[in-house]
């Protein structure tokens, strides 16, 4: 309750202080790959366009992602905050301080917060109420990948991400690219609209709370 509590007072302020409108950091529009360049390049009908914030937050989604992983897996800090994760007794025992570990915890939630907010801004746009969008995927992820567990919680995104597309994506420019020009379909071949990409998630995790509470990669059950 304190945490929802810090949330809508944080939100509050943000509000105050920058206002309630849409901020962009636009970078210039540069493209790295643009539609145009893309059709020259290959003879293709469509275009793909790859703008530099996209590949900015590819290269440093990898880089954190490798850092957070080495730094798990082959560190004392993280060493003991996985097994402090694991089994909270048996981490008292072996001398851990539950504190620190905590503390450490919050402070690179912190920072990957802090990142995935700064790269979702530069390819889309900020607005004080943007994380109530966010929310639920977020917690739906770690939740299907498994508390407690990194690479659950990293897989977790991705099966959250591409549910959420293949259900509400339009597929009728796809199969008119396999049918004869005479079979094309009329409508947009769209299971569910995009509004509905909340409701994709939340089944998602009522679907796994339900049949498997711990995640894919067994967690803390809720």
């Amino acid at each position: 309750m304190v945490s929802v509590g810090v949330m809508f007072v944080t939100q509050a302020l943000i509000r105050i202080i920058i206002g309630p409108s849409d901020r962009r950091f636009l970078d210039g529009e540069k493209f790295i790959i643009k539609a145009t360049e893309f059709k020259e390049m290959t003879g293709l009908a469509e275009g793909i366009t790859l703008k530099s914030t996209q590949a900015i937050t590819i290269i440093v989604t990898l880089i954190v992602v490798s850092i957070m992983f080495w730094f798990l897996n082959k560190t004392k800090t993280g060493t003991s905050m996985r097994a402090y994760s694991d089994n909270e007794d048996l981490a008292l025992l072996s001398g851990i301080d539950p504190k620190r570990v905590v503390l450490i915890t919050w402070v690179i939630a912190g920072i990957l917060a802090t990142i995935g907010g700064v790269l979702y801004g530069l390819d889309k746009s900020y607005r004080p109420f943007v994380y109530f969008n966010n929310m639920l995927p977020i917690f739906a992820a770690a939740i299907v990948g498994g508390i407690g567990n990194p690479f659950g919680a990293f897989l977790g995104g991705y099966v959250i991400a591409f549910a959420e597309i293949f259900v509400t994506y339009a597929y009728k420019r796809f199969i008119s690219y396999l049918l004869p020009e005479h079979l094309e379909p009329d409508s947009l071949l769209q299971l569910l609209s995009t509004d509905y990409k909340f409701a994709v998630s939340f089944s998602i995790l009522v679907i796994v709370l339900l049949i498997r509470p711990s995640g894919i990669f067994k967690g803390k059950v809720i």
